[in-house]
C-alpha cells in the first residue's frame, strides 16, 4: 500500500531543536525538507551584500523581488543559493543573524518568500517537513500536521552555545529573547502557535526523544489519512 503524502509544519523559536529534528524526521520518513529560516537569511544576505539600508523598510520592499533564491529539499544535504551562489555558510554569520528580523518583518519580503515556500511544498511528491516560525499559521494553514516546539530560554541558550562554541550563555539568552520579541510582535505573520498545533516542550528531552515523538505523530497522521 502506498504511503499517504503528508505535509508537516514545524514551528517554534530559535534553539528549540527545529532544524535538527525536522531534518532527521524527514530523512527517516523519506520526506523532503525545507528550512524557511534559511530563505529569510538568504534574502537578508542579499540585501546586506547589495548595500540596501536595513533600517529602511521601503528600500527593502522595493528590491524584495530581485534575488533568485533556490532551496534544495534533500534532508541529508539541504542547499540554498542566491542568484546561483551557494550561501549556506554566509547566511549563518552574526551580521546576517542580527539583521534577519528587520528584513523578514517587511510585508513584501514575507509575501515573496511565502509564495516560494508554498510552491515548494505543493511540488513535493512524497510529502515534506517545513520548518519555520509562521508555517502552521500563515504559510501552510492546511498542513496535515502542525507541531510547535518550545523550550525554556535557558535550555535554548545552552543549545545555541554548544553550536557557537565559547559564546557567553547570558548574552546568547538575551539575544534569543530579543529575537523572540521581534518575531512575535511583527505585524506580518508573527511567530505564533497555530490553534490546531501539537505543542512539544523539548527542554528536558534529548534530540532523539524529540525525533521519536515527531515521527510517531506523523505516522499516526499518515495512518488516519
Amino acid at each position: 500500500m502506498e504511503r499517504a503524502t503528508v505535509i508537516v509544519a514545524i514551528d517554534g523559536p530559535s534553539g528549540t531543536g527545529k532544524s535538527s529534528t525536522s531534518k532527521a524526521v524527514a530523512a527517516q520518513l523519506g520526506l523532503s525538507y525545507l528550512d524557511t529560516g534559511a530563505q529569510y537569511r538568504a534574502i537578508t544576505w542579499w540585501m546586506v551584500n547589495n548595500g540596501i539600508d536595513i533600517e529602511d523598510p521601503s528600500a527593502i520592499a522595493a528590491v524584495a523581488g530581485k534575488p533568485e533564491i533556490v532551496s534544495g529539499t534533500d534532508p541529508s544535504a539541504p542547499t540554498i543559493t542566491v542568484d546561483g551562489t551557494d550561501v549556506a555558510g554566509p547566511i549563518r554569520t552574526q551580521e546576517v543573524t542580527s539583521k534577519v528580523s528587520a528584513v523578514s518583518a517587511v510585508p513584501e519580503v514575507r509575501a515573496r518568500i511565502t509564495e516560494l515556500q508554498r510552491s515548494i511544498a505543493s511540488g513535493s511528491e512524497n510529502g515534506i517537513v517545513v520548518e519555520g516560525r509562521d508555517i502552521g499559521t500563515t504559510v501552510l494553514p492546511d498542513a496535515d500536521l502542525k507541531i510547535f516546539l518550545t523550550a525554556s530560554p535557558e535550555a535554548r541558550a545552552a543549545r545555541r552555545n554548544n553550536e557557537l562554541k565559547g559564546a557567553d550563555v547570558h548574552a546568547t539568552r538575551e539575544a534569543l529573547l530579543k529575537r523572540d520579541a521581534a518575531d512575535s510582535s511583527r505585524k506580518a505573520s508573527p511567530l505564533a502557535k497555530a490553534d490546531d498545533a501539537v505543542e512539544v516542550d523539548t527542554s528536558d528531552l534529548t534530540l532523539q526523544q524529540v525525533i521519536e515523538c515527531v515521527v510517531t505523530l506523523i505516522e499516526e497522521k499518515r495512518a488516519a489519512k
